[in-house]
């Protein structure tokens, strides 16, 4: 006689201990997170949430900067209006602290309308979305952060909530299983995401209107800090909030952190009023140059324009050099120094440009012409180049290759 069976239980005790470990590395990420808050990063900080709520403009004509965008702004809110609707799904893209939780809040303060407010890693179950959207008031705003972090299964429940204001709920389970539809009162879902591309298509198509926040240039910094410097009562010259601006990294999050830091400094150090060295001394201090570099920025600079010519070098090998976490230095630091034209990518590693080597204080390598470390130029382009110039000289129909390069130029 044949025994039943039994369930294979290991699978499931590995199943516990996976999740386990999926538990674990979420705080470790969290952990590292932490240790890597400076004052130059573009994401909230612990503790700045409801400092920054304080300093937010709170109707179109504050907010300051992206002058096509708030018109467009203007437009949509005075027409909604006038009809007696809710505003059209709006999408906000763009890099983080720029304003798209500002701006959700001014529509919901410009339509005189309630806000609620979520993000997507919250949302993890279908029930906590209709919760949400069968308590939301007529016109409301119901504004979603990282939106494209949010449960699929929970992205496939939103969409006829958000194109026929209804949902659908099962009661029971089994044969008694039933469905029941929830009519919904109109309302306008206001997402905000850094990463567009991870949205799916579905979802993006949704949206009635997609609006990108670019960064923001010195004038335009200089009136926000102006301006919370003024709701702080912090005294400062026009030419310490030009000092400050020039140092944000184009983000208004960054400047009034910046800012808050430097009144700590001047009330202790210079009297209390921020002036243009006031400012200077402060972000010296914070180890922020006039580029808005920190300390691992120029680190990053220095260990491949240093130690390896200008590169290129690998990533790996960078985080060896200054002691940090590869991943962290490509999701954390290295977009800032790309945009900013100090680094760039190739096939071969990272490289450094000309401007990193002035910002440095070093004079520029001299480069081939026709060699500026494109991504097509990797080490199997420089061996196919070594065996045609073998081959031209044995006689050998090859096709014509460039010179081969100079030899790697180091500094030290």
């Amino acid at each position: 006689m044949t025994r039943p069976t039994k369930p294979d239980r290991p699978r499931s005790r590995r199943t516990e201990a996976d999740r386990a470990g999926a538990r674990a590395e979420q705080a470790a990420r969290a952990s590292a997170a932490a240790e890597h808050e400076r004052v130059t990063d573009p994401e909230p900080l612990g503790g700045e949430v409801d400092l920054d709520r304080t300093l937010r403009p709170r109707t179109l004509d504050e907010f300051v900067g992206q002058d096509s965008l708030r018109e467009q702004l203007r437009i949509a809110v005075e027409a909604a209006r006038g009809r007696g609707e809710a505003l059209d799904h709006l999408l906000f893209h763009g890099p983080p602290g720029l304003g798209k939780t500002t701006l959700a809040s001014i529509l919901a303060h410009e339509m005189d309308v309630t806000i609620v407010q979520t993000s997507g890693p919250v949302l993890e179950r279908a029930a906590d979305l209709a919760g949400l959207l069968t308590n939301l008031e007529e016109r409301s705003i119901l504004f979603v952060d990282e939106i494209h972090r949010m449960n699929p299964v929970v992205e496939e429940y939103l969409y006829p909530a958000i194109e026929d204001f209804c949902i659908d709920i099962m009661i029971d389970r089994g044969p008694s299983a039933r469905s029941v539809r929830l009519d919904l009162k109109r309302f306008t879902l206001v997402g905000a995401t850094t990463r567009t591309g991870l949205l799916s298509a579905p979802l993006r198509g949704r949206f009635g209107m997609t609006a990108r926040l670019d960064y923001y240039n010195r004038e335009q910094l200089s009136r926000i800090i102006a301006r919370s410097a003024g709701i702080l009562g912090v005294p400062m010259d026009p030419e310490g909030a030009v000092e400050i601006a020039g140092r944000s990294r184009g983000t208004p999050r960054v400047g009034n952190r910046l800012l808050r830091r430097i009144r700590d400094y001047a009330e202790t150090r210079a009297r209390g009023r921020i002036t243009a060295d006031v400012a200077r001394d402060a972000l010296h201090l914070l180890e922020v140059d006039a580029r808005g570099l920190d300390d691992m920025d120029r680190r990053m600079l220095e260990a491949i324009v240093v130690k390896y010519g200008g590169g290129p070098v690998g990533l790996g090998t960078i985080a060896v050099v200054v002691g940090e976490e590869a991943d962290t230095l490509e999701d954390v630091y290295e977009p800032y120094l790309i945009q900013e034209g100090f680094l760039k990518r190739t096939a071969r590693g990272r490289e450094a440009t000309d401007l990193a080597f002035v910002h440095l204080g070093l004079p520029p390598p001299k480069r081939d012409g026709g060699d500026e470390g494109g991504p097509g130029r990797g080490r199997g382009d420089t061996r196919a180049r070594a065996a045609g110039g073998d081959s031209k000289a044995s006689g050998g129909e090859t096709e014509p290759e460039p010179e081969p390069e100079p030899p790697q130029q180091t500094l030290f």
